[in-house]
Formats: C-alpha cells, structure tokens, sequence
C-alpha cells in the first residue's frame, strides 16, 4: 500500500482516478507490485489515499479492462500474469473531453449540452470491454435472452421511479425516447385514424411520432398544473381518443410540474374514457415529484425515459416501460420493426449504467447545469423567467408586445441560438410569446453569461422590428 501511495501522491495534477490508475500500473511495469501480488480492497485504499472508494473501484476497472490486474470473485484484486495479459483495450494517453465552442461562433440554446464530467471515458472503455466479448454476441442476431442483462441494467436506471409492480419483462429497450414514443404509439393505437391528445404547449415529438402511423392530433387547455382534467375529459369524449402523451414531471417546454392531485385527477378521466397515458420522462435529472401514471393506471400507463439528458446522447439509448398486460404487444413492435437494439450497443448500455462511477457523474451533471441556471436567472431573473435548478431548460415569457420569432431572429443575430413556443404548439394554433433557452453546458461558463448578457439586452432594448 505503501507503494501505491507514494507514487499515487507524486502524479500531477488531473482525474484522481486517473493518478491512481497511473501510478498502478507505473508500480507493476517497475516490478514494485509483482505479478499475482494482491491489492488492497477498495475501502482500504480510498482511506488510506483519502479519496472515494467509487475512484479507486473506477481505476480498478481500468486496470482490469487492460489486463494489468486481474480480479475474483470472492478473493480480490492481483496483478495478472504479462503473459497471459491482452494488448491494452486504451491508450494510456489521456482522451480529449468535449470541446467548446469558437468564441465568435452562434451558441446553441435550442437543445441541452452535456457537460462531460467522465461520461466520455464511460463510453470508450464500455466500448472496449464490448469489444472483447465472445464472437456470439458479436456475429449472431440479438436476442431478448441477450438483453436480460441490459434490461436488469436499465430497470436499476428507473429505481427511485414509482412504477408500480415492474419487472425486467416488462421493459424494452429503445433508440432513444423518441424511439420509445413512437413504439408507444404502434403498440396501442388501434384504426385508420386514431387520436391522439397532447398538451397546448408540448414536446414536438409527440406530434411527429403520430403523423408517421396517420393518427390526428388534438391539443388540451392547460393551467399552471398541467393538463386540465375537464377539458380533457370533453375531448377524449369528443374525439374517442386512444392515447394521452404527456410530460408532468418536467413539462417542456414550461418547466411546470404537475402535482399528485391533478395526475390523479388525470387518470381518473383516463380510466373512465378508457385511453391510454404515455409518459415522458426523459427531461427529469433530479428527483421524483409524484408517481407514475404506470402506477396510478397499471393496465392504461406507458413510461418512457432515456440517458440523452443525463449521461449521453450519443448513444441513443431509451426503455419504454409497459403496462400490464401489454408487454407481448411492446415486444413484437419492437422485434418486428427493427429487431431490437444491435446487441454490442445494449452491452455498452449494460457497462455505462452499471458503472461504479456513475452516481457521481451525474452528481457532478447536475452541480454543473445548476450553476449555468444561475447564471441565467442572475441576468434574466426580473423578466417572467420559469426554472429550475434541476432541469435542463428555461421558459422567457416575453414582455407585452414582443414576438416570439421575431425575438429568436433577433437573437441569431447577436449569436444566440434559440426556440420560439411556436413550435412546441400545432400549427393552426395560437401560441404565448415565449422562448424556451437550453442550457448549453459545453460552453464555458463565461461564454454562456455573455449570451444571457446579449439576451437581456435584446430585452432591455427592442428594435422597431420586434416590439408593436
């Protein structure tokens, strides 16, 4: 330990993960840690080095994923044998993080940035590891006994969700949530011209997803909490409507949060109208404010989530949760339509969720997209400004007499990219004058307030061509 320790502190400055990976490895190649050595557990380590235990299990895995170490179960942690150790899956040299943009270049607000806080490493080594499986998961169609271990993986994911009564047979693994939506929508809709209910203000994939299988699109009034339950209850009455699609955890674009009583409000009109409830749950990164409408409507409620918010959009990785009695149905639209997820991308889903770093990343996604909030509520907070600290976006009411595209254009204009309530309403409807502002966290922290800046001097100044 003694060794560990000594070179542990001598390393630079950077990823403390990463020192102690180095200094490892250094120890072994130096011959200070002999092969099939043992090394000391995780929690003994961490005291010892005055570090987290999740950072020490972290250069474990590195170590382990490159055959420097060798690990049992039940017995610990040694160093391998070198000439039974594999070419290193790595390199050593530190991977370059996510760039920021060209200070002169448009910063985007349209959709939420990731900060990288090490999910980038995640990917590259569960890519890595996937890469050493078994050439049958590597030649073969998938399988659903393939997934198991993905969906286990995800349904851990989905723990501190008020499902209801949930298994892992219940879940499949989508591209994405728009993916998931869209899988919803095949699953239970029924016709040549279903109906689908959405918010005024909503999530345009909603819309999207219905046009693509035919179906037609009704929007429901809201108030401050969310859907309104009698105008709901007229409409699916009016129309005969199949399904609802709604976001009350996050609504987006407003921010609002619908309450218990008024979901439970909301499935009592399901159930009495006999349509079905399709969650979005994919902008929430901070705790559950209420429960499901999977629980409260177990044989009516779909939930569908993804790690786009969270941890990565790249990967396209989604689960859509069904109710009971529908999840045969959920299986064959997924298997009949695309086979189900290439099976290397559900492993490296299974490696990424599953990875002892993980909580702290996304402590530290959170810690960081909470300071760029305050940074906007710091220079926009004396307009009509609806946020949250643990929600990826804000909603800007703009003051009487602006437009809202003529706003967005403006703001193009200074180098600032953003999203007119235009289009998150249908078409033929009238809309708020508002803008919704993601928060970009790929931009450094000075970049992001000198566009707020720009912003509030947009509104603090209005051209002829915006105000009337």
């Amino acid at each position: 330990m003694d060794t560990i320790s000594e070179r542990y502190e001598s390393q630079p400055s950077g990823p403390k993960y990463r020192a102690l990976a180095i200094a490892i490895r250094e120890a072994v190649s130096e011959k200070e840690l002999p092969v099939g050595q043992k090394l000391p557990p995780v929690r003994d380590l961490a005291w010892r080095l005055q570090i987290t235990p999740g950072t020490v299990a972290r250069a474990y895995t590195i170590l382990t994923d490159e055959g420097t170490l060798m690990a049992e179960v039940g017995r610990g942690t040694y160093v391998a044998d070198p000439v039974k150790r594999p070419r290193p899956l790595l390199p050593e040299a530190p991977w370059p993080t996510v760039q920021t943009s060209d200070p002169d270049a448009p910063i985007s607000f349209v959709s939420p940035k990731l900060p990288d806080h090490g999910q980038c490493d995640m990917v590259r080594q569960a890519f890595a590891q996937v890469a050493m499986h078994p050439a049958d998961r590597l030649m073969n169609y998938p399988s659903r006994s393939g997934f198991k271990p993905a969906r286990e993986a995800a349904l851990n994911w989905l723990a501190d969700t008020p499902l209801g009564a949930v298994s892992q047979d219940d879940l499949v693994l989508s591209h994405g949530g728009q993916n998931g939506i869209g899988l919803v929508m095949q699953a239970c809709l029924r016709g040549t011209k279903p109906v689908v209910l959405v918010e005024e203000l909503s999530y345009p994939g909603f819309r999207r997803a219905a046009e693509l299988i035919r179906a037609e699109v009704i929007d429901v009034p809201m108030d401050d909490k969310g859907i309104i339950p009698d105008a709901l209850d007229e409409l699916a009455r009016r129309y005969d409507a199949q399904l609802l699609c709604t976001s009350p955890e996050v609504h987006n674009p407003t921010v609002l949060v619908t309450p218990q009583s008024r979901r439970e409000e909301i499935a009592r009109v399901a159930r009495r109208r006999g349509f079905h409830v399709a969650e979005d749950d994919c902008y929430r990164i901070g705790a559950r404010t209420g429960q499901s409408y999977r629980a409260l409507l177990p044989q009516q409620g779909w939930h569908v989530a993804s790690i786009s918010k969270s941890i990565t959009p790249a990967l396209r990785i989604g689960f859509v949760v069904a109710p009971d009695g529908w999840q045969s149905e959920l299986r064959r639209v997924a298997e009949h339509g695309f086979f189900g997820l290439a099976q290397p991308l559900a492993d490296v889903a299974t490696q990424v969720l599953t990875s002892p770093d993980l909580d702290r990343v996304l402590d530290a996604v959170r810690a960081d997209y909470a300071r760029y909030i305050r940074s906007a509520v710091n220079v926009l907070g004396s307009y009509d400004l609806t946020w949250r600290q643990d929600v990826p976006f804000l909603w800007l009411s703009l003051p009487q007499g602006w437009r809202a595209v003529s706003f967005v254009r403006a703001a193009e204009r200074v180098g600032v990219q953003l999203r007119a309530a235009d289009e998150f309403a249908l078409r033929d409807k009238r809309t708020p004058h508002a803008v919704r502002i993601a928060i970009n966290a790929q931009v450094s922290l000075e970049q992001f307030d000198q566009a707020m800046h720009r912003l509030r001097d947009l509104l603090d100044n209005p051209p002829e061509s915006i105000a009337i």
